[in-house]
C-alpha cells in the first residue's frame, strides 16, 4: 500500500463531458445532470482503488476543462444559454478546474467546425504532467486522437485513467447518433474505466460514491426575457409526445421534431404534454420542417 501522495490531475474534454451530461439529464432515467464535485470525489475514489492507496492519500493537484463553444452573438440568440454557460463556469471555478475555450467556427451553410481543442489539451496535459510531475493523469475523453498523448505521458511515468461513456443519443436536428469510447484509447492507458457500466451497475447505484456522480437540484434562475422571436414569425400550438431528450409538437399534417436544446427560458423536464408552446418554423438536414425557440405559454 502506498504511503506518499498520490498526484492526480483531471483534463475534461469538454465538449465530450457537456454531451455525457445532457445525456443523464435528457435521455437517462436518472434525469439529473453530472455533478463536478461528484465526478471528482468519484476519481480520487477510483485512483485509491486502483493504487492501493489510502484516499485521502489521494488528491486532485490540478485540474482542466478545454471546450469549444459560440460566441457571445450566436450564445445570445439561443434564448438563454449565456446565462448557462456563466452558471457552469462558476461550478467549475468552485471546483478549482481552470478553463480553456475556443470560439466555434459557423461556415457559411451553417455547420461549425470545433478545430484546436483536442491539440491544446493534449500539449497542456503533457507540459503539466512533466512538470507537476503527477503520478495520475485522468482524461474524460472518448477520441482515439488522444493516444498519442497517452503513450507520450507513458514515456515519462505518468499512469493515465480515460473515463469514458458509451451511449446514444438524438441530435437538435432529430439525428440519432452513438458516442463510443475508443478502443484503441482504451487499450493505451493503464486504467480504462467505463463509466456508463459502472453507473447502471445494479449492485452499485445506491453507493454514495455513485449517487453523488449527479446533481440533485438544477440552479435555479432568475429568467431574463428575451425577444427571441416576433410574434409575426411565431406559431402557437401544443406538445404532442415527449422522449428522451426531444418530443414532437401538433402542427398539421405532420408533427414538428423539437430537441431540448431548443427550448427556452424552461427546462426541458419541466415540459408536459399538452403544454401550450410558442415556437418558430426551422429546417433540419434533410430540408424537413422543425420547431425551434420552443418556449411554455404559462
Amino acid at each position: 500500500m502506498q504511503d506518499k501522495l498520490v498526484r492526480i490531475g483531471v483534463f475534461y474534454d469538454g465538449n465530450y463531458f457537456l454531451q455525457v451530461s445532457n445525456y443523464y439529464a435528457y435521455g437517462h432515467p436518472r434525469k439529473k445532470r453530472l455533478s463536478v464535485s461528484g465526478l471528482h470525489d468519484f476519481i480520487r475514489s477510483q485512483v485509491a482503488d486502483e493504487e492501493v492507496s489510502d484516499i485521502r492519500l489521494c488528491q486532485i493537484v490540478d485540474s482542466h476543462y478545454f471546450r469549444g463553444r459560440l460566441n457571445a452573438t450566436e450564445a445570445s440568440q439561443r434564448g438563454d444559454m449565456l446565462y448557462w454557460d456563466r452558471v457552469f463556469d462558476d461550478i467549475l471555478m468552485s471546483e478549482g478546474v481552470t478553463t480553456h475555450y475556443l470560439p466555434v467556427r459557423t461556415s457559411h451553410d451553417g455547420t461549425r467546425h470545433e478545430k484546436g481543442i483536442d491539440v491544446w489539451l493534449a500539449l497542456e496535459a503533457f507540459e503539466l504532467a512533466f512538470y507537476k510531475r503527477f503520478n495520475v493523469l485522468v482524461l474524460i475523453a472518448s477520441d482515439g486522437d488522444y493516444v498519442p498523448l497517452v503513450r507520450k505521458l507513458n514515456t515519462i511515468g505518468t499512469r493515465v485513467m480515460v473515463l469514458g461513456w458509451d451511449f446514444e443519443y438524438n441530435t437538435e436536428t432529430g439525428q440519432k447518433l452513438s458516442t463510443r469510447t475508443s478502443q484503441d484509447l482504451l487499450e493505451e492507458v493503464t486504467y480504462p474505466i467505463q463509466m456508463s457500466q459502472i453507473i447502471d451497475d445494479r449492485v452499485r447505484q445506491k453507493e454514495p460514491v455513485i449517487n453523488n456522480l449527479f446533481v440533485y437540484t438544477e440552479p435555479r434562475r432568475n429568467t431574463v426575457k428575451q425577444n427571441t422571436e416576433s410574434n409575426n414569425s411565431a406559431l402557437t400550438s401544443e406538445i404532442l409526445t415527449l422522449k428522451n431528450g426531444f418530443g414532437f409538437i401538433r402542427y398539421p399534417p405532420n408533427n414538428l421534431f423539437f430537441h431540448y436544446t431548443s427550448v427556452i427560458d424552461t427546462d426541458f423536464n419541466d415540459l408536459q404534454v399538452g403544454d401550450k408552446v410558442r415556437f418558430t418554423l426551422d429546417k433540419n438536414d434533410k430540408e424537413e420542417n422543425i420547431a425551434r425557440n420552443v418556449k411554455l405559454l404559462r
